[in-house]
């Protein structure tokens, strides 16, 4: 069997055979697989139908890409819309040329904040926050909020769970004078196969993954088949983080699920001694996807700042700066005032 004809079921990397372990194994995102499990994977081959490839042309013919010289950002706009500026650093953008169908993403979530609605919300969150720079809150800045598809990777995992190891029950009673406690010890084995569904991670690099995950959670129940037109008034963000970079939070967010799952099912135990826990992904199935984001950033002290607004739910994310000229001013106007209340207060008594 000839290795380098597979690759890995997670990430898409090569799979390399180990003769030791007799697995193939991805030396990117470190999955291992039996020969078995790669031929009852790649049994049925992946077909492309004449509509996809249709669908994937009418993208690229459609969709234009414009370049950042200053940070680099490429952004996607379809063909009817022009786009100026930067939505990262606020520095013109220059038309790049079109895009490969392989961009195309195969779902979307439509924005369903307008933008009236998405600048009151920060208005009402930012007002709040009282020791940020003052042309923080100006309505120029604000201004400068710019919906945006932002490009994220969803995945459907398939994890083997297995755990083992020493299970106590512990049970105490009191007789008379004296207290008595019993222990009994078992054996405790756990095997599964746990499915997770629609991990998310963002393609893009220029936006802090934290944000993103902040704005968290999505309805997919409202994912609709991708088409131009909701791009019409909004831009869109070209895909810059492959599955194989994003393969590794996928993983960790999958993993702790799958932990859960096991040790919910050994809570009768008092305590666990774990002698061995391995959870180990076989299978990931991506989705390539568009998610609504009204983003906005800005500049402090040579800092850029983000700030997000899920573009479906309203829900809030990001840290203004603090202007410490604005909070010294304050506290001295504080400490001159305590001053004052203690020597006129004092005159008075005298």
């Amino acid at each position: 069997m000839d290795a380098a004809q597979y690759k890995c079921p997670n990430c898409n990397a090569e799979l390399t055979f180990d003769p030791v372990n007799q697995t193939l194994s991805c030396a990117y995102c470190l999955s291992k697989f039996t020969i078995d499990e790669i031929k009852a994977i790649y049994a049925e081959p992946e077909v492309i139908t004449p509509e996809e490839e249709k669908e994937a042309d009418e993208f690229a013919e459609h969709t234009s890409l414009y370049h950042c010289a200053s940070c680099g950002a490429d952004i996607m706009a379809d063909d009817r819309q022009t786009a100026t500026f930067c939505y990262y650093c606020h520095n013109p953008v220059i038309l790049s040329g079109k895009l490969k169908g392989d961009y195309k993403p195969s779902k979307i979530i439509p924005f369903k904040l307008d933008r009236a609605t998405a600048i009151s919300k920060f208005k009402q969150w930012c007002w709040t926050k009282r020791f940020v720079p003052r042309d923080f809150k100006t309505q120029e800045q604000i201004e400068k909020m710019t919906g945006l598809y932002v490009p994220f990777w969803v995945a459907d995992c398939s994890i083997k769970a297995d755990l083992s190891g020493i299970g106590y029950k512990v049970h105490s009673w009191r007789s008379g004078n004296y207290q008595y406690t019993e222990t009994k010890e078992y054996n405790v084995n756990r095997s599964a196969m746990v499915q997770t569904a629609g991990i998310p991670a963002d393609g893009e690099s220029k936006i802090e993954d934290e944000l993103m995950e902040a704005i968290e959670p999505y309805n997919y129940k409202e994912l609709k088949d991708f088409s131009m037109s909701y791009f019409s008034g909004f831009y869109a963000d070209k895909y810059d983080v492959d599955k194989k970079a994003v393969f590794p939070r996928i993983r960790q967010r999958a993993n702790e699920v799958s932990k859960k799952v096991i040790h919910d099912s050994t809570r009768d135990y008092t305590r666990i001694d774990i002698t061995n826990e391995q959870y180990n992904i076989q299978k990931t199935d991506w989705s390539y996807i568009m998610l609504p984001v009204w983003f906005m950033t800005y500049k402090y002290k040579d800092k850029v700042y983000e700030f997000a607004i899920n573009g479906q739910t309203g829900k809030i994310a990001g840290s203004p700066p603090l202007d410490k000229g604005r909070l010294k001013l304050l506290c001295g106007g504080i400490a001159a005032a305590i001053t004052a209340l203690f020597y006129f207060g004092g005159t008075y008594l005298l």
